[in-house]
């Protein structure tokens, strides 16, 4: 949550600038956001699993979803501040479109990050089933949630 913050912050920030989000400002958010894996790494050092984040795999994802979450944060908040309504940001599928984009990548990240918990062997087998059971999950639940998501905010009378 605390990455998803900084993106939607950075993207205000950038229109109270009268800035476009670009690439360059995804990749200071990824590093940004592995200074929030740091500290999250940094407090959980005393449990007995040991995290190594396998950012090869990770950051990829982690920066389409960054550069997702800035251009449409931006797009929303610039409709905001001229007084128009949220589904007019995007338009007709778009919306829909974008937040299954996110939410298959929040998955994907996911199950990368599943590798990243190192467990005593006879854990192993178990993180494994359930990190694929969660992958399989969260990209289930992905095309609907969207799909519900965008057909409310597309009938709600004040967004």
């Amino acid at each position: 949550m605390r990455k998803d913050t900084l993106v939607i912050e950075r993207a205000a920030a950038l229109l109270a600038a009268n800035e476009a989000p670009g690439a360059e400002v995804a990749r200071e958010l990824l590093e940004a956001s592995k200074r929030v894996d740091r500290e999250f790494l940094r407090r959980v050092a005393h449990l007995p699993v040991r995290i190594a984040v396998p950012y090869e795999r990770v950051a990829p994802l982690r920066l389409r979803r960054i550069g997702l979450l800035l251009e449409g944060s931006h797009r929303v908040l610039a409709n905001w501040r001229e007084g128009r309504r949220l589904r007019e940001a995007f338009p007709a599928g778009e919306l829909e479109s974008r937040l299954l984009d996110v939410l298959q990548l929040y998955a994907e990240e996911t199950q990368a990050l599943s590798h990243s918990v190192r467990l005593p062997a006879l854990f192993a087998g178990a993180r494994d089933r359930l990190a694929r059971a969660l992958a399989r999950a969260m990209s289930d639940a992905a095309g609907p949630l969207a799909h519900e998501a965008a057909r409310l905010i597309a009938s709600h009378k004040s967004s």
